[in-house]
Formats: structure tokens, sequence, C-alpha cells
């Protein structure tokens, strides 16, 4: 985010104000998300909302990385290193 405000303005200064402001928005985020949830949060909740953020991390992921991979043509490398991370995943969850 910085690069293009540095290159639009010439001031360093105004680049990394304008990206710790826009830094700042995911904390503020987190705590008034956790303060409108607070009365309804129980492990079960936070559970269902984890897997639903994953979910949505693994979705994104994989639909622009994939045809990415294939225009570039290193499709198979990224199916690996999916396959991979997941195996590896799963031997972690196993450990803990």
């Amino acid at each position: 985010m910085s690069v293009p405000i540095f290159y639009a303005t010439g001031s360093r200064k105004k680049a990394f104000q304008y990206s710790w402001l826009a830094g700042l928005a995911e904390p503020i985020g987190a705590v008034i998300g956790f303060l409108i949830l607070l009365p309804f949060l129980s492990p079960l909740l936070l559970s269902l909302l984890l897997a639903f953020v994953a979910g949505i991390m693994v979705y994104i992921s994989i639909d622009e990385l994939l045809p990415m991979a294939h225009r570039y043509g290193h499709s198979h490398t990224v199916i690996l290193g999916f396959i991979l991370g997941m195996a590896l995943m799963a031997v972690n969850l196993l450990i803990l």
C-alpha cells in the first residue's frame, strides 16, 4: 500500500502515515467485534467462527491461486504445495 502512495505523492511521510492508519483498521475492528460478540462468545461459537473464516481463506486462496498458476504454467507446483500444506496441518493437529 505504501509504494503506490509514495509514487503518487512523492512523500515517504504521507505513505507511512496512510499505511499506518490503514493498519489500525484490523485491531480496531477486532476490538469492536469482540465487544459485540462478548455476550454470546462461547467455545463452540468461537470454534464455528474460526472454522468459517478458515474455510473462506482456503476458498479464496484456491480460487485465486490455481487459475493464476495455470496461466503461468506452475499448476503442479501449486497443487503440490496445497497437498503438502494440508498434510502438514493434519500432522500438526495429530501432534497437538
